[in-house]
């Protein structure tokens, strides 16, 4: 059982990465465009452009999201991500209450350790970054065989 669960682990990854990328793409896009109910606390509309910290996040959510939805630099956007989370959480969130149920942030710890779970695993099957690895993997297997046709003509 375990062998045929871990064939299916990059696919499994993959599509973790997806939703979870997406739905960081909806957040930032709410607040940015007032799209899908528009920003928190604005009742349907958005948050002025270079609020701290509000606009910024947004424009990390939306930037960063897209990053993680198609498998792009997957990492490093994650990494970038599960650090605004961790922010939202401990300056917006936290000095509210101690617990998450409290202080109405579950959604900013959630994709905090989501997204660093990310860092860590990879983009998984399904995205960009698995593509240019491939291309560069195949462009080393071919290297060995041009430098040995150029010694030997």
């Amino acid at each position: 059982m375990s062998a045929r669960l871990d064939t299916a682990q990059p696919y499994v990854i993959g599509l973790f990465r997806i939703v979870v990328g997406l739905l960081f793409v909806c957040h930032g896009a709410a607040s940015l465009f007032g799209v899908l109910g528009g920003a928190a606390g604005t009742n349907g509309g958005t948050i002025d452009a270079g609020t701290w910290p509000g606009w910024y996040a947004a424009v990390i959510q939306l930037v960063c999201g897209s990053l993680v939805l198609i498998g792009l630099g997957t990492r490093a956007a994650a990494f970038l991500a599960s650090g605004s989370m961790a922010y939202a959480y401990f300056k917006v969130h936290q000095p509210k209450a101690l617990w998450p149920m409290e202080n109405g942030g579950e959604a900013p710890a959630m994709f905090c350790w989501a997204f660093l779970l990310l860092v860590f695993t990879g983009s998984g099957a399904l995205g960009v970054d698995r593509l240019f690895a491939k291309r560069s993997r195949s462009a080393e297997q071919q290297e060995p065989a041009r430098r040995k046709a150029t010694v030997t003509a």
